[in-house]
């Protein structure tokens, strides 16, 4: 995407709605809550044949004390709009202008860059009174829009047809290298956001000592060694029972959406009190989503006995996190950039290994050794026998085993089976997952025929 345009404007106007309109989908949490956007967020946007990229940029608040959130979170915005090509100047057409849209129009001009004028909230054929108002900010006769219900897009288009060449739309129109997306995890404040402006190596995530910074869940698009990447910073998670807020539960369920998703998860833990509870939950659900999992021991630099609190981790992995059985644990600084370039590596690796496949051959043959080795128990006076073996998936390995009686294989024979897979083709780390199937050998009739 080489054109871009930027949603500007004082806080809950309406530019997350008209961003999740552009992009074609819900990226963006919407809530009547002011404020909920803190770091600008980018998508792939397009509006009839045009195509462009979009950013979503929080509210520019006209009253910010030095070293504030809503400070840091306008010097967020400006980065934003420093990329742009265009600045969508968002207002509220039923509210009129108030000091808040002067002060941000004052910013704005600042920035040299052309300016479009949307007064939002304008649904049906009755314009707002307050409309006419808009007209004094300087940017010439507002387009009338409303982002919930699409209302006059096609005048939007039109004005930005002065800026954007039909060479820009149909280079533009080619669809985005597929890229890998590893979602960052884990509890409030252990270090996300952090962590994903090291990997960028700029402040692009919003970061300070007040939990529960990060809102949304804002993709950063990067590149490593060549191959591009989605990152992903989502909400710090808290546990169920301490999340009473509406705005609080939406962030959660983005970040939930945004595990589905993900190839890789890196689960970031405080190292200074790893595994809470609440880190084992969210584990737990990146292995049911059958996600690759990482994690990441932030902080390492405030541990004082590394090897013996490192010793203690890998301990309670094992007993806690059993269905990715060799899970890396990477510890790292995301402050000083420290283990940065390992937590790489073991992501990469894992991702690889999340995408490997065995041949049907290797696996049957690695199937009668472990049969002739540890035979799977009698029942009802006959012996259980496997009779073949396929792996019928990646993301992650899924294998298909035909078992004479498949009711009757204990499940702790399926994790002997699990364990030997891991071991002798080296896929720890990953969710492994099996299907029982009561047949005999499908290729045997094949083979008598052949």
């Amino acid at each position: 995407m080489t054109f871009t345009i930027a949603i500007a404007g004082r806080p809950n106007v309406g530019k997350s709605t008209l961003f999740n309109r552009f992009v074609g989908k819900q990226m963006a949490i919407v809530n009547d809550q002011p404020g909920v956007t803190r770091d600008w967020r980018e998508g792939e946007g397009h509006l009839f044949d045009m195509r462009f990229r979009v950013l979503d940029t929080a509210g520019l608040e006209n009253v910010r004390a030095k070293g504030s959130i809503a400070a840091r979170t306008a010097a967020q915005t400006k980065k934003a709009l420093e990329m742009a090509d265009v600045i969508m100047l968002v207002v509220d057409a039923r509210a009129g202008v108030t000091s808040e849209d002067t002060a941000v129009a004052r910013e704005l001009r600042k920035t040299g860059k052309p300016i479009i004028l949307l007064a939002n909230k304008c649904e049906g054929n009755v314009l707002p009174a307050a409309m006419d108002e808009t007209v004094s900010l300087g940017f010439g006769d507002p387009i009338p829009v409303s982002a919930s219900h699409g209302d006059g897009l096609m005048d939007v288009y039109e004005a930005l047809g002065k800026y954007i060449s039909d060479e820009q739309a149909e280079a533009d129109a080619g669809e985005e290298e597929k890229r890998l997306i590893f979602a960052i995890v884990g509890r409030p404040n252990a270090g996300k956001s952090t962590l994903i402006n090291r990997f960028v190596g700029d402040d692009r995530m919003l970061t300070g000592p007040e939990p529960g910074l990060t809102r949304d869940s804002v993709p950063v698009a990067w590149e490593y060694r060549g191959k591009p990447i989605r990152l992903v910073d989502t909400a710090g998670m808290r546990r169920r029972a301490r999340v009473t807020e509406t705005l609080e539960r939406m962030s959660v369920q983005e970040t939930l959406r945004q595990i589905r998703l993900a190839n890789v998860v890196i689960l970031v833990l405080d190292a200074t009190q790893p595994f809470d509870k609440q880190d084992l939950i969210i584990a737990h659900h990146v292995v049911e989503e059958g996600r690759a999992l990482v994690v990441a021991l932030n902080k390492w630099d405030l541990i004082k006995d590394k090897k013996a609190v490192l010793k203690t981790i890998r301990e309670t992995a094992e007993d806690s996190l059993a269905q990715v059985a060799g899970v890396p644990l990477v510890p790292v600084c995301a402050l000083k950039g420290d283990g940065i370039k390992d937590l790489m590596r073991e992501t990469m690796k894992t991702y690889d290994t999340w995408n490997f496949r065995v041949s049907t051959g290797k696996l049957n043959r690695w199937l009668e050794d472990m049969e002739a080795n540890h035979p799977p128990p009698i029942t009802s006076g006959r012996r259980i026998k496997l009779r073949y073996m396929t792996q019928v998936k990646s993301r992650p390995p899924t294998f298909s085993l035909w078992v004479n009686k498949p009711v009757n294989l204990p499940e702790s024979y399926l994790r002997f089976l699990t364990g030997g897979l891991r071991k002798t083709f080296g896929l720890t780390g990953v969710p492994i997952r099996w299907q029982l199937k009561k047949s005999e050998n499908p290729y045997e009739n094949k083979k008598k025929k052949d």
